[in-house]
């Protein structure tokens, strides 16, 4: 039975969310659609209300990666899951080498090896904990890198193979890294997220930043491969350009990622959120390896995800109790990735997340391992 206890309201952090997405929507993001709904939420999303909105979110995601010349933003509905079939059909000509560390970037590499129109991938595997690194090969045209794991906790480097063609594309898993992590966006050529994450936001929505050989592939492979309509990565381009989405798109979700979007961009771009994040990771990592019953799940420090942290708890500690009992006074969402199965607490530290409040977390964990 779990025992009732409860955590002082001094040690609490201001906000208790804590998920690895969907992430803490701030409160002013909320009361700023509010405001805006009248006008705004329930309205076709082919007039000037929201496409106002989709432009100024393309612009602001190009403003906040630097994009290089050249370089699109890309909308699409479904979320990175639904970006991954659309990629097996409109940017893998024939094959992919996948890096597989973890559940999601191995669901990528497991799409494209059940896609029946390309070629068997190329797998790269490593532990959970750990990163693989790419490797030059002729064979094919398109490299799958993933910037940060969720179910892990890893991050890994985003840099194009050495050796790399122009033929060959490096499309990049950002989900839970893009807006939290440093990145040079000339290595990559698709680098892809969902907005629950770093931004804020919900789900439902893929956004991708686009080289233009990716869009040069993909004019390519749509016109020789049928392709279905929801996945056609050209019909996304061309009503990217026109400032709206192919299927009506979840309004809330385009006005909470722009609104974050302003916010990092407002406050000193990516280097600030970046620093932010670094601050959060500081102070977690640091507890965790000065507290006797923790340890980082991920041994080496650079290694260390500064978005998503995976924390070990000693086996004479149940962390599924410890997230209940967080949970019970309010601090929510601290709980393993389940597929992972360990003996764990798995907590976001993503750019909207104050790093005071990861310091009081530790305080609580603490309280409540010693309650226990």
């Amino acid at each position: 039975m779990q025992p009732d206890i409860t955590i002082p309201d001094a040690l609490k952090p201001s906000d208790g969310r804590f998920g690895s997405g969907p992430s803490k929507v701030p409160a002013n993001a909320v009361a700023a659609l509010a405001e805006e709904a009248a006008d705004y939420l329930g309205t076709s999303h082919r007039q000037p209300t929201v496409q106002f909105t989709v432009a100024a979110l393309r612009n602001a995601m190009a403003e906040l990666f630097a994009l290089p010349d050249g370089y699109e933003v890309v909308l699409g509905n479904g979320g990175t899951t639904s970006f991954w079939d659309a990629a097996t059909f409109c940017l893998i000509e024939e094959r992919a080498q996948h890096l597989c560390f973890g559940e999601f970037s191995s669901k990528f590499s497991k799409v494209a090896q059940a896609a029946p129109h390309i070629g068997e991938p190329s797998c790269i595997s490593t532990d959970p904990g750990d990163h693989p690194e790419p490797v030059f090969d002729p064979e094919v045209d398109a490299y799958a890198l993933t910037h940060n794991e969720t179910s892990t906790g890893v991050m890994a480097p985003v840099v194009r193979p050495q050796g790399c063609t122009d033929q060959q594309l490096v499309l990049v898993d950002a989900t839970s890294a893009a807006g939290g992590l440093r990145v040079d966006p000339h290595h990559s050529d698709v680098y892809y997220f969902a907005p629950q994450k770093c931004f804020a936001s919900d789900g439902g929505l893929w956004i991708a930043a686009m080289s233009p050989a990716a869009i040069d592939r993909i004019l390519k492979l749509s016109t020789q491969r049928w392709v279905p309509p929801t996945l056609d990565l050209q019909i996304a381009v061309d009503n990217s350009r026109k400032d709206q989405t192919y299927n009506t798109p979840a309004l809330a979700t385009l006005f909470l990622t722009l609104h974050t979007a302003q916010f990092i961009c407002e406050n000193g771009g990516l280097e600030w959120s970046a620093k932010r994040c670094d601050r959060s990771a500081d102070v977690l990592y640091s507890w965790a390896d000065r507290t006797d019953y923790t340890n980082a799940f991920v041994s080496d420090p650079a290694k260390r995800s500064h978005t998503v942290a995976t924390i070990d708890l000693a086996d004479s500690i149940d962390a599924l109790s410890v997230a209940a009992a967080l949970r019970a006074n309010g601090i929510v969402d601290t709980e393993p990735y389940r597929k992972l199965g360990r003996n764990q607490l798995r907590i976001a530290m993503y750019p909207m997340i104050d790093p005071s409040d990861i310091e009081a977390l530790t305080g609580c964990i603490d309280f409540v391992v010693n309650a226990l």
